[in-house]
């Protein structure tokens, strides 16, 4: 069985009398440890999936599995103690508290968790040794980032989502926090989803997926994917 799967996942939103679907009839897999890309133009429903998938949306209708569970039939309880403990989320702003410092929004997550790792030992990872005491106002956009991803990284997810990682990032601090995240799924066996537009990522992932007006249009398995180093785009 695949460590993810989406089996015929739809999401429609009512907007007065009108019916949207936002997602439709969606369906792939994903294998555990695997780096993974979910590209499509602004509108495709990217972040609906990775919503669904991070049990911050429900689906109307299909089964969406995680690890074998099915998360789509969750409870409201059972959804806040999987986005606890299963799930690490990194988003575009980084979603900082500002008045903490760097390792203690790190331990903001740590405390919620199970088996979280270490605070510093995970900023050290991230390349933040020197800069743990430092509030998110006196770090640099890439430092506020590779904070937010030691935070998800803290909590020892099963599953690390990341929705437009690098769209606040200069183009050399994106690459540099694409080949951290790369970097950290090779090393931890982490699954890691990224979610962007830009389909030059699509060759440092060993998975991905193309998605169009809601809908899954291709899924490519990348044998030999690039380092993030030597991206360009």
């Amino acid at each position: 069985m695949a460590f993810v799967e989406f089996r015929d996942v739809s999401k429609i939103y009512q907007m007065g009398e009108v019916e949207v679907a936002a997602v439709r009839a969606m369906n792939f897999t994903i294998e555990q440890g695997e780096f993974v890309v979910i590209v499509g133009p602004s509108g495709a429903g990217k972040t609906t999936l990775l919503n669904m998938l991070g049990g911050m949306d429900r689906c109307t209708s299909g089964t969406i599995l995680l690890d074998g569970n099915a998360v789509s039939s969750y409870n409201r309880k059972q959804l806040t103690y999987y986005r606890r403990y299963d799930i690490g989320f990194v988003f575009q702003f980084y979603n900082l508290v500002q008045n903490l410092t760097a390792r203690e929004n790190v331990e903001l997550a740590s405390q919620i968790c199970k088996n979280p790792l270490d605070a510093d030992a995970t900023l050290d990872a991230v390349g933040l040794a020197d800069r743990k005491r430092n509030f998110p106002g006196q770090l640099s956009g890439g430092e506020q980032q590779r904070v937010a991803i030691a935070r998800a990284l803290a909590k020892n997810p099963k599953l690390l989502l990341c929705d437009e990682p690098t769209g606040a990032l200069d183009y050399q601090t994106g690459k540099a926090i694409l080949k951290l995240l790369q970097d950290t799924c090779a090393s931890t066996g982490k699954t890691v989803v990224v979610v962007t537009h830009n389909t030059a990522f699509t060759a440092i992932a060993n998975r991905v997926i193309h998605v169009r007006e809601g809908s899954v249009a291709a899924v490519e398995v990348n044998e030999n994917p690039l380092s993030a180093e030597v991206l360009e785009w």
